[in-house]
Parts: C-alpha cells; sequence; structure tokens
C-alpha cells in the first residue's frame, strides 16, 4: 500500500492512498475537514481528481461541520476544571498532599493528588497514567470478546497517544494500538473502535467485506462512529 501522496484540487489538498481495493472511496475526517482518497492502484490521478470534484458539495458540507463543532481548550490540570471521563463530565479537583501521586473519581468530581508545588506537566503525567489504567482495564476484555467473536487469535494490544487515529491494527505483529483520548469516549464506543480494529485482522480495507463484517457483528456501528465523532474533540487532532 502506498500512501503519502497528496493531490491539489482546487483549493482542497486530497491524501491520495493506493490499495487492492475494487472501488474507490472518499471520506472527510475531523478535526479540519481532511479529505482522504483511497483508491485501487488502476485509477489515475485525473479520474480522482474528476471524483473529488463531483463530491465537492458534500465535501464542503462536512467541513463546515466540523468546523462548527464543539472543541475543548488544553487542559491546565488545575481545581476546577471539567475531564470527560469514559463520556462522563467531571469537575477536577487537585488536592496538594505529600507521597506518592494519585487520581480517583467520587461522585461528579475527579480527585488528583499530587504534591505540593508539582507543575502542570507533572500533574498531566498523573492524570494520563490513571486513565491510561482505566482504558486498559476497559478494553482488555472487549479485545478478547472480538477476538472470539471474529475466531482469531486474541492480539496484543497497547495504548498511545496518536495525533491522527483512534486506533491502528498492525495484521503482521498481530496487534492493535488504541489511542489515550478514548478514555474520555463513552464506552460504546470504545466497544466500536475494538470491535473496528480487530475486524481488519479478517480483512485489511474498509471495501465491502469490512463493512459486511461490521454490519454483521455490530449493527448500530455507523451510528457508533457518529457518535464518536461528534464528541467533543480534544485541543489535539484526532481521526478515525
Amino acid at each position: 500500500m502506498n500512501t503519502d501522496q497528496l493531490l491539489r484540487v482546487g483549493e482542497i489538498d486530497v491524501e491520495i492512498v493506493r490499495k487492492k481495493i475494487k472501488n474507490l472511496h472518499l471520506g472527510v475526517y475531523p478535526p479540519h475537514g481532511r479529505v482522504r482518497v483511497a483508491a485501487p492502484p488502476a485509477v489515475s490521478d485525473e479520474a480522482i481528481r474528476l471524483a473529488v470534484v463531483t463530491r465537492m458539495g458534500w465535501i464542503k458540507r462536512q467541513q463546515a461541520k466540523f468546523s462548527a463543532q464543539a472543541r475543548q481548550s488544553a487542559r491546565d490540570y488545575v481545581s476546577g476544571e471539567t475531564h470527560f471521563h469514559f463520556g462522563t463530565a467531571y469537575r477536577l479537583k487537585v488536592i496538594n498532599r505529600q507521597g506518592a501521586s494519585s487520581v480517583k473519581n467520587t461522585g461528579d468530581r475527579i480527585e488528583l493528588s499530587a504534591p505540593p508545588g508539582s507543575d502542570r506537566d507533572f500533574r498531566e503525567r498523573v492524570f494520563q497514567r490513571w486513565q491510561r489504567q482505566k482504558l486498559r482495564d476497559r478494553a482488555g476484555p472487549l479485545v478478547d470478546h472480538w477476538a472470539r467473536v471474529y475466531d482469531v487469535a486474541i492480539p496484543e494490544f497497547g495504548i498511545k497517544r496518536m495525533r491522527t487515529k483512534w486506533g491502528t491494527c498492525n495484521a503482521a505483529a498481530h496487534r492493535i494500538w488504541l489511542n489515550l483520548e478514548l478514555a474520555k469516549k463513552p464506552l460504546a464506543c470504545i466497544d466500536y473502535l475494538v470491535c473496528h480494529e480487530v475486524a481488519h485482522f479478517i480483512e485489511g480495507s474498509h471495501g465491502d467485506r469490512f463493512i459486511a463484517l461490521m454490519d454483521l457483528h455490530m449493527p448500530r456501528w455507523r451510528v457508533i462512529r457518529a457518535e464518536l465523532n461528534s464528541e467533543p474533540l480534544g485541543h489535539e487532532e484526532w481521526d478515525h
């Protein structure tokens, strides 16, 4: 598969991915309306250009939706901030306390304990370490479940911050990666994302066979995907 080819169409840069699929697929992705075309190797640049021009009205409408979408500002990890945890908004309370740092959610708030004088970056690391563990606890059983559903060997999975994807699948290493940002999203979104990535062990593309697998095992996947992309976005850039 060849990636990273850019084609300028009017005022829009189009990312082109060449891979072994039957039909051309055009998508517009959050947060800024990035345009991406997956196309068979035999399809010419001019044919791709024509496809983009033909759907320019739809592309601009999608980009306008993303421009209007709610977005969180950068977090400073101070008392009073709102932080999302599995789709629920919590008020953060920072407690200055000697000893080991910790995070816990109680009622309608999340409490972050850190030594007096700790800076913003330190508090962020503590908070994200907690997010990572909570996401791992939730995602682990889902990875096992979907591996059984698809009748594939249970893959390894990891969690990391990614700037452009909600998740990735490495079929050769039999491993999936989940974006740490998913710790903020509703549990149904995490379930969808794991289902999506494990399905790639059977079908690597997003073509008709992949869509059929998703339709069979998660009939509402399009609704959940829309929910994932309509949730308030972080100040960094994520898409799937």
